[in-house]
C-alpha cells in the first residue's frame, strides 16, 4: 500500500514537472509528463488508459521534442538564411541549454548568426536570421504547451471512457 501511494506521489510530481518544464528551460517538460502519465496508467493496472492511448502520447511527445529542435532552424529558412545559418542555429540550441537561459534563448541566434556571417552574408542579414530565429523558438514553445494539453487531455478522455 504504501509504495503504491509513493508511486501515484512520484506520477502527480512528474505531470505537474513536466507541465512547468514545458514553458521553464531546462526541464525536460515533454518527457517528464509522458512518463508521469505513462506511471499512473501502469499504477492502475492499464484497466482505464492502455496501449493505443499510450501510443498516442508517445507520438504527441516525439512531435513536441521535434518542435524544439526545429523551429529555431524553421524560423531561419524563412528569411532565407543559408545551410550554415540554420545549422547552426541547431547547434547553437544544442550548446545553449548547457549555458541555463541565457545559452538558451542566444545560443540559436547566436549560431544562425555566425552560420551567415561564414557564409559571408552583411550584419544586417545576420540578424535578420538571428530574430527569424528567436520568433520560431516561441512559436514553438507555445506549440509544446499546445502539446502538453493535447496529451493531459487524450489522458483524461481515455480515463474517462
Amino acid at each position: 500500500m504504501g509504495m503504491e501511494i509513493a508511486g501515484w506521489i512520484l506520477a502527480v510530481v512528474l505531470v505537474v514537472v513536466g507541465i512547468a518544464g514545458t514553458v521553464l528551460p531546462m526541464l525536460p517538460g515533454l518527457p517528464f509528463l509522458f512518463g508521469g502519465l505513462w506511471l499512473m496508467a501502469g499504477l492502475d493496472g492499464y484497466h482505464h488508459v492502455g496501449n493505443i492511448t499510450l501510443y498516442i502520447l508517445g507520438g504527441l511527445l516525439v512531435i513536441g521534442l521535434l518542435l524544439d529542435y526545429v523551429a529555431g532552424a524553421l524560423g531561419a529558412k524563412k528569411v532565407g538564411a543559408s545551410k550554415a545559418a540554420i545549422w547552426g542555429s541547431v547547434i547553437g540550441s544544442i550548446v545553449g541549454m548547457f549555458f541555463g537561459l541565457p545559452g538558451m534563448l542566444l545560443g540559436p541566434f547566436v549560431g544562425a548568426a555566425a552560420g551567415e556571417f561564414l557564409t559571408g552574408r552583411d550584419l544586417h542579414q545576420a540578424g535578420k536570421v538571428g530574430i527569424a530565429t528567436w520568433i520560431g523558438m516561441i512559436i514553438a514553445a507555445v506549440a509544446k504547451v499546445g502539446v502538453a494539453l493535447t496529451m493531459l487531455g487524450t489522458f483524461a478522455l481515455a480515463w474517462l471512457i
